[in-house]
């Protein structure tokens, strides 16, 4: 067998394309924190990601220390330096110059963990197929992980920074997402300043959780007995009812506003908080009721049955049994709902008319204006975010725990 095989040549591609993907995306980081017009050298990148992935995986896995890595980035920074004409980002070495440093360093880092990572555990001589494999896995499993993460991330990031910039700024330099810390905390937190002083934001700030709080109360008051009567009850109809649940989506919701909004006007509840309580409930009950009803199918029967045997009434099996093993899908319907009635836009738009009442998305829309500083746009966009951002962090193990227990019965 040969000393170079299929799976070193694989990761010298596999060096080649880490190498021009760092490049581009480091490169378009120091761009947007510095200001400086940074060009990606791809061709130079990928010609170092090849060397450096070459010298790595020429040792046995064994040898590839922490050291070894680091020379491995070393090289790689030397080679993109040589092959860029001694311009490794597309600016003179005299531009930003500490900067151009760190984000060297970062890249080289990044790259040689890159080649580390999708040729762990692999010798050049390992020839078999299923090695092969392995290391065009991890490298899609890499690439798909970082696209995923730029596609959260960058507008996320762009949003904050806008936030933070004043307007003669962004017109000036629209790609230029660095921070002028000497200007002082009023200056820099400006936008949010106003929203809260000129733009009503602290009311919209008491609607939103109010509604959407009334909203997950309200929903799982009747998705929980449904669910557990389709899950649990024999009745006529059963099986059709529990798959018919969420027929209710397949009718636009802008079909649904135009009655809503006649019927709503004529009751005197179109421009009230309560009016939406009422409407936020209708389109996510049946999405409760379907994700509770596939998690109390879930729970063994016997547990109930012996409840009843020892003398409980069927409330008080569900009270007392059900309800505390199906926490984690209370919690994850909850928290589902919550933000389902937190982020809908339409209903809002339609009938709320007073600016004390508006919630967040009614409050937004109303800033996507000429007259409107941009920034405040992104201002109030990350007020709505951070929130229910934070939440869902929080209730992840529990909206996990939930989806997941559902799905095994249902």
């Amino acid at each position: 067998m040969s000393r170079f095989g299929n799976i070193f040549y694989l990761c010298l591609l596999f060096g080649a394309l880490w190498g021009a993907i760092w490049t581009i995306l480091v490169t378009l980081l120091a761009l947007f924190i510095s200001g400086e017009l940074f060009q990606p050298q791809v061709t130079a990148g990928a010609l170092a990601g090849l060397i450096a992935a070459g010298l790595l995986t020429f040792f046995p896995p064994e040898k590839r220390t922490l050291g070894m890595r680091v020379l491995a980035g070393f090289v790689f920074v030397i080679v993109l330096t040589v092959a860029s004409g001694a311009t490794p980002m597309g600016l003179a070495p005299s531009v930003y110059s500490f900067g151009q440093l760190v984000f060297l360093v970062l890249l080289a880092w990044i790259m040689s963990q890159s080649i580390h990572l999708t040729a762990l555990r692999f010798g050049p001589t390992r020839e078999r197929r299923y090695n092969v494999e392995v290391i065009c896995l991890r490298f899609i499993k890499g690439f798909g992980l970082v696209a995923f993460t730029i596609a959260v991330a960058l507008p996320f990031f762009v949003m904050v920074m806008m936030s933070l910039k004043n307007q003669q700024l962004l017109l000036s330099n629209p790609l230029d997402f660095s921070l002028n810390f000497a200007q002082g905390a009023e200056a820099l937190f400006r936008s949010y300043i106003e929203l809260f002083t000129q733009y009503h934001f602290g009311s919209y700030l008491m609607n939103s959780p109010l509604v959407s709080v009334i909203t997950v109360l309200i929903t799982l008051f009747f998705a929980v007995p449904g669910a557990y009567a389709v899950a649990r009850l024999k009745f006529p109809g059963q099986h059709f009812l529990s798959r018919s649940i969420l027929l209710i989506y397949m009718v636009p919701m802008i079909v649904l506003v135009i009655p809503l909004y006649a019927i709503f006007s004529q009751l005197g509840m179109r421009n009230t908080l309560w009016g939406l309580m009422l409407v936020y409930p209708a389109t996510t009950i049946p999405v409760a009721l379907y994700m509770l009803q596939g998690y109390f199918r879930g729970i063994p029967a016997e547990l109930e049955e012996a409840g009843l045997m020892d003398g409980l009434s069927r409330l008080n099996v569900i009270r007392k049994i059900t309800l505390p093993l199906a926490l984690p899908a209370l919690a994850s319907v909850a928290l589902y709902v919550f933000m389902i009635a937190w982020n809908e836009f339409l209903f809002a738009f339609m009938f709320l008319d007073n600016v004390n009442l508006y919630t967040l998305s009614r409050g937004i829309a109303e800033l996507n204006s000429s007259e409107v500083p941009r920034q405040h746009l992104m201002a109030g966009a990350v007020i709505a975010t951070v929130p229910v951002l934070a939440l869902f962090l929080w209730f992840e193990r529990f909206l996990v725990a939930g989806l997941t227990a559902g799905s095994v019965k249902g």
